[in-house]
């Protein structure tokens, strides 16, 4: 299980029981005491539960709006639909490969389907992103340089942009804020969508991982046109209407089944 998966498990444990055990935590995600301990200290550095001795108790403490810029928030929704997006979407990467990943949470969920790859490379902004397959035997990482914010995991900025001019890249893998056949790949942080589209320049097939509250959705400022996009990946909750409007638009639509009921 992922760092941020097991955390965002502490949390909605938490939710439901208002206060759990560090035992109670250690027997049901099955680590270490040691490992509960560090997950409860981060959690609470950032506000998302109190610490006492033996464990710990939830903070209702509701996101507001400028919230869902907080990237720890947002890799907590649509969790179910994360997952069975990451999973078909690890079956579209070839051993061998370099691929470019986004720094989107939706990206995080693909990363436990690549522990089989052999031998890939991966060139991404995204910093919980490279902390998660550092150590995967089989990848190699490679992280661009740029300007990094608080409340965000994604590192913005072109500062970084000139190494990808040094990389042969086959495939990137990206999600975004919304998107629309009209204004296509959409986000919120113009920086980001200014590397982004740098990105984007490097590679000849561009694939949106993109769960049903993306689709039909747009924001402030775009960085690929639908055209641009090779291959959709989204989720069984979005409404066949939308999937034929990008399929007749001349995009492959893949839609992941619900990876619970598997």
């Amino acid at each position: 299980m992922l760092t941020l998966e097991r955390q965002n498990k502490i949390i909605e444990i938490l939710r439901k029981k208002k206060q759990v055990s560090t035992q109670k935590l250690k027997d049901i995600l099955d680590v270490s005491g040691a490992t509960i301990r560090n997950d409860l200290k981060k959690l609470e550095k950032e506000g998302r539960l109190e610490r006492v001795h033996g464990g710990a108790f939830f903070i209702n403490k509701e996101p507001c709006q400028e919230g869902y810029k907080d990237f720890h928030f947002r890799s907590e929704k649509n969790i179910v639909e994360k997952k069975s997006i990451g999973k078909v979407t690890s079956n579209l990467i070839d051993k061998k490969q370099t691929i470019l990943l986004d720094a989107s949470s939706t990206v995080l969920y693909l990363l436990d389907y690549l522990h089989e790859k052999e031998r890939l490379t991966i060139v991404t902004n995204g910093l919980y992103t490279a902390l998660e397959v550092k150590d995967f035997p089989n990848v190699d990482v490679i992280l661009i340089g740029g300007m990094l914010k608080g409340n965000s995991g994604a590192i913005e900025g072109v500062m970084g942009a000139d190494i990808l001019s040094k990389i042969n890249v086959d495939m990137m893998i990206t999600s975004a804020h919304g998107f629309t056949i009209k204004d296509g790949l959409t986000d919120f942080n113009f920086y980001e969508v200014l590397l982004k589209t740098k990105m984007k320049e490097k590679v000849d097939k561009l694939i949106a991982i993109l769960d049903h509250t993306k689709i039909g959705r747009t924001s402030a400022s775009s960085f690929a046109e639908a055209s641009e996009v090779d291959i959709l990946v989204t989720d069984f909750k979005t409404p066949k209407s939308e999937i034929d409007k990008f399929r007749n638009a001349g995009i492959e639509v893949i839609v992941a089944d619900n990876i619970e009921q598997n």
